[in-house]
């Protein structure tokens, strides 16, 4: 008799500043999903190309793939998380933010080298690659953390995070709880070992991705 195998639950998956669908991260938590029946969804975000990168396309592209195959919770990682964020505004589904780059965008700006091209460490090559300067003030001016998502959301940041300051996501957060529009069931869950990769704390994420599949 052949064996009908239940659908996978899709949940659409957000990848950082120069990386990939094969990060790490996106590596560890696919065996810790498939068991609940989940399937992550990890479009390549570098629109058009690393060297060429730009925001807006970014999301309509991401977008896009949320209207071919509507996803039941999304997750981004880092500057993964803006465009999470930038999606949810029309797109209601459970948002999983996993060390976001929240309130640091005009920061980010302002500590990028001089320079046009910039080379940055690209860690999906493994190399330094080149990366146009414009993208840097697109970033620069979003807004899309000014208000919290209105769909149930929940941030995973850990403390010893290198690369996004725990402190400004933290202070984010709070101005989010403050509004009063936090969905209700959003919280923020603090890892006091984290760094900014979280690989070492995947079954953590994991259970974060289960709880928004349901």
């Amino acid at each position: 008799m052949r064996k009908i195998t239940a659908p996978m639950t899709p949940v659409l998956y957000f990848h950082g500043f120069a990386s990939s669908p094969a990060s790490a991260k996106i590596t560890a938590l696919r065996p810790l999903l498939e068991p609940d029946g989940i399937e992550l969804n990890t479009p390549d975000l570098n629109i058009p190309s690393f060297e060429q990168l730009d925001f807006d396309a970014i999301v309509a592209f991401a977008r896009e793939r949320a209207r071919r195959e509507p996803p039941r919770a999304m997750v981004g990682s880092s500057m993964g998380a803006l465009i999470a964020l930038s999606l949810a505004r029309d797109i209601d589904v459970p948002l999983v933010l996993i060390a976001p780059a929240l309130g640091i965008a005009a920061r980010w700006k302002e500590h990028i080298p001089a320079g046009d091209p910039v080379m940055m460490f690209n860690y999906a090559r493994g190399e330094n690659a080149p990366i146009h300067r414009a993208f840097f003030e697109q970033v620069g001016r979003l807004h899309v953390d000014d208000e919290p998502p209105r769909s149930r959301v929940t941030v995973i940041m850990g403390r010893q995070d290198e690369t996004v300051p725990f402190e400004v996501v933290a202070e984010t957060w709070e101005r989010w709880r403050a509004s009063g529009k936090l969905a209700r069931g959003s919280k923020f869950v603090e890892l006091a070992e984290g760094d900014h990769g979280l690989v070492a704390h995947a079954d953590a994420i994991r259970e974060a991705i289960v709880e928004a599949a349901r």
